[in-house]
């Protein structure tokens, strides 16, 4: 039967785990404010790129580009985002169940991947996956630089016809308790994004993949910009930069969603920590009380018998 001694080493012990856990819940939450930050500086950009693709593709009679030429889907790019740590809850394993549904609907196709963190990197080597790139420590501090080196590899690999199609596994951020599990196809370049209809900001948002901002329903989004170069060369350049501006974006939220799982998690492990020190500390006292008690009775015991 466990002692006093063990019963406050159990304490202690709980305590101090229970200051590592808040310590990583501050740490979260202080990360997760900069993600959300960098998400909402993005966006803007993400817009402004597609107006003017919309508005230089209206220029040109047929806009022709390798990132959007579409063909038989026989062999298949996946990006798999996860976190290179662990302690978020079920954030990684949610992504790693979602690729592997993803596998399962395409077996016919042959599938490369690309691993984007350390936990779905491993997991990928177990399951025998034709890794062709990985990139770890991405999302822990987002750059804009790591996100064109990615768009540039898979651009590459796309525009030399090694694959038909580039989807992406990912957590999207709605909030702190809720993430969506996504996989979308980035290439080839839906059509309807760059060259189609509706024209509107509220659609268009959608169409992207961006969110909805409720004022801008109605606003048209086509300007009558003034070019210093022919409409064919600048639709050349903005392509890739839409793919940038793209992962970029899918970088952010995924690194925002693994914040707001670790947050929710550490915060789960320090309120079941001092649950735990409450129900210890009630048994200890149990045991506690009855050890006086038992002295108690034995010392009116011993009394009442030299008194007779």
């Amino acid at each position: 039967m466990p002692t006093l001694v063990d019963f406050r080493r159990r304490i202690r012990s709980v305590k101090n785990t229970q200051q590592i856990t808040r310590a990583m819940k501050f740490v979260a939450a202080a990360r997760l404010r900069r993600s959300q930050e960098g998400v909402f500086a993005a966006r803007p950009y993400a817009r402004e790129i597609l107006r003017v693709l919309r508005s230089a593709v209206a220029r040109m009679e047929e806009p022709v580009h390798p990132l959007l030429e579409r063909r038989p889907e026989e062999r298949l790019l996946v990006l798999v985002l996860t976190g290179d740590r662990g302690l978020c809850g079920a954030f990684n394993s949610n992504v790693l169940k979602r690729a592997a549904e993803f596998f399962r609907e395409h077996a016919a196709q042959k599938l490369d991947v690309i691993a984007i963190g350390k936990k779905g990197r491993d997991a990928l080597r177990k399951k025998r996956a034709h890794l062709v790139g990985e990139y770890l420590n991405v999302t822990v501090s987002v750059e804009f630089r790591e996100a064109k080196e990615i768009a540039g590899r898979i651009a590459e690999l796309y525009a030399k016809r090694e694959v038909d199609a580039v989807y992406a596994v990912y957590n999207e951020f709605k909030s702190v308790l809720v993430q969506r599990l996504c996989a979308e196809r980035l290439l080839p370049i839906a059509s309807e994004v760059v060259t189609g209809k509706p024209q509107t900001a509220a659609e268009t948002g959608h169409a992207a993949g961006l969110p909805v901002d409720p004022g801008a329903r109605g606003t048209e989004l086509l300007v009558d910009y003034i070019y210093e170069q022919p409409a064919e060369q600048i639709f050349r350049g903005l392509v890739p930069r839409y793919l940038e501006a793209e992962i970029f974006r899918i970088l952010l939220e995924s690194s925002a969603a693994e914040h707001g799982a670790r947050m929710a998690a550490m915060d789960s492990a320090t309120n079941n920590a001092a649950d735990l020190i409450e129900q210890v500390t009630l048994q200890m006292n149990k045991i506690r009380q009855a050890g006086i008690t038992k002295e108690l009775i034995e010392i009116v015991s011993g009394a009442a018998s030299a008194s007779s």
